[in-house]
This record gives C-alpha cells, sequence and structure tokens, in this order.
C-alpha cells in the first residue's frame, strides 16, 4: 500500500473536493478577518468583498473597467497570437530566420514590461494605443520564443517518409509538424495569457484611466480594500476561465494528446 495520498478518480468527486476545499478556505478567511488578527484596512472578510463585488456591477464602475480591460485584453492577445505564432514557426524551422531575429526576440523577451511603460506613454500619451502595444508585447514573446521550440522535435525521419510519398510542404506541415508543435503552441499561448494580462494591469495602474487596473490603483489609494480585493478577485476570474478555454480548445483540435495522456 502506498503511502502518498491519492485523488479520487471520479470527476465529480474531484470537484466536490474543490468545492469544500474553497468552502473551507473562505471559511478560514472570514473568521481571520471578522476577528481582526490582521488589520481590517488591509484584509477584509469575504463577505465584505462580495458587498463591494455587487455594489460595482450595480452602480456600473467594475462593469465599465470588466469590459473596458476585456475588450483592449482580446485586442492585445489576438495581435500578438497572429504575429507569434507564425514567427515564432518561422524561426524555428528556418536557420537564417533564426539568426536575424533572435538577438532582437531575446533582447526584448529579458525586458521587463514596466521598463516600457514610460516610453510608451510619451509615445502615445495616456491612451489606449499604449495599453495595446503593451498587451501585445508581453504576450508576443513568449509565444515566439514557445513556438521557436516546436519544430525542432519533429522527427526528421518522419519528414523523409512524407517526402518520399510525395507529401507537399503544406501537407507535411498539416500533417507531421503541426502536431508535434501544437503542445508548444499551446504553451505559448497560455504563457503569453499571463503575460499580457500582467502587461494590462501594468499599463492601466501607470498609464490610464480605465480597467480594472486603474479600479486597483484607486482603491489602493483611497484605502477601499474590499474593492480593491474584488477587482483582484476578477483577474484571477478572467485568467482561469482563459487557461480552461485554452485547454477545451486543445483538446478540440488535438484530441488524440488527451488520449495519449490518459494512456
Amino acid at each position: 500500500m502506498s503511502g502518498r495520498l491519492r485523488l479520487p478518480d471520479s470527476r465529480w468527486a474531484r470537484i466536490a473536493l474543490s468545492v469544500v476545499n474553497v468552502v473551507v478556505f473562505l471559511t478560514i478567511w472570514e473568521i481571520v478577518a471578522k476577528e481582526e488578527v490582521i488589520n481590517p484596512l488591509f484584509f477584509p472578510a469575504p463577505s465584505d468583498t462580495w458587498d463591494a463585488l455587487r455594489e460595482g456591477f450595480a452602480d456600473g464602475t467594475l462593469t465599465d473597467a470588466l469590459l473596458w480591460s476585456l475588450r483592449c485584453f482580446a485586442i492585445g492577445m489576438v495581435a500578438a497570437a497572429v504575429v507569434g505564432i507564425p514567427v515564432g514557426l518561422l524561426m524555428g524551422s528556418s536557420p537564417a530566420a533564426y539568426t536575424l531575429l533572435s538577438p532582437y526576440v531575446w533582447a526584448m523577451a529579458s525586458l521587463p514590461r514596466v521598463a516600457i511603460t514610460p516610453l510608451l506613454v510619451l509615445i502615445f500619451g495616456f491612451s489606449q494605443m499604449a495599453e495595446l502595444v503593451l498587451i501585445f508585447l508581453s504576450a508576443l514573446f513568449p509565444i515566439v520564443i514557445n513556438c521557436m521550440a516546436g519544430p525542432k522535435t519533429v522527427d526528421p525521419s518522419l519528414l523523409r517518409a512524407g517526402r518520399v510519398f510525395g507529401a507537399s510542404r503544406l501537407a507535411l506541415y498539416a500533417k507531421v509538424v503541426f502536431p508535434f508543435t501544437l503542445p508548444f503552441i499551446v504553451s505559448g499561448l497560455n504563457q503569453g495569457l499571463t503575460r499580457g494580462l500582467v502587461g494590462m494591469v501594468i499599463a492601466e495602474i501607470f498609464g490610464g484611466n480605465d480597467g480594472l487596473g486603474y479600479v486597483i490603483q484607486r482603491a489602493g489609494e483611497t484605502f477601499e480594500a474590499p474593492t480593491l480585493y474584488a477587482a483582484l478577485f476578477l483577474l484571477v476570474a478572467i485568467s482561469l476561465s482563459l487557461v480552461q478555454l485554452l485547454r477545451w480548445l486543445e483538446v478540440r483540435v488535438a484530441p488524440w494528446r488527451n488520449q495519449s495522456a490518459r494512456a
């Protein structure tokens, strides 16, 4: 008998365990907050956070901020994926493209996004364009770097076999290269999502007048901790929802990966 803790195999059992875990966590949080073990000015109770969340949607403050952030994030993320995926695949399959582009990719990937925020504000002002560019740059380079590694994992014997049977370059990419690179694309998009959200919040805190980041900044300045926690909760919900959506799309696009994982 193994001494390791085994998780339940049933899907509903796992869901029930997750619900119980969250309920216990929130209960402990509520008790600690109500007993004022930590200063309530910085650590509000979940019930107070829920009230701030409900009031923010009722008066439109959080509604407008959420819609603004989602719109900017969607535009910047889609643009980063459209540019980053083909550029990364090109760099991974072409030594010439890698030699030409890799210095710029690695230099920009290592540059903290906070460092370029003042420059973007200087160029675009306190506008939506500055936020869109920062989201784009934040998400772009993780996507490029992950996609760049994908073509290097393709088994050369499979490519040779495809050419022997007369497969075109497009067919080789669709039938051989794509299945190998899909995990790297998904990983890049996952990292791009999180980096893009960070870029969005940075832009809204330091150079914006709208969005969840701006709500967080204003709530911190006025010591409205429940509102600040409510905005943070929305950011967590957005991040988790996008990650789950990406997993769902991966299962639909590449069902063989799900089957191999179960095996």
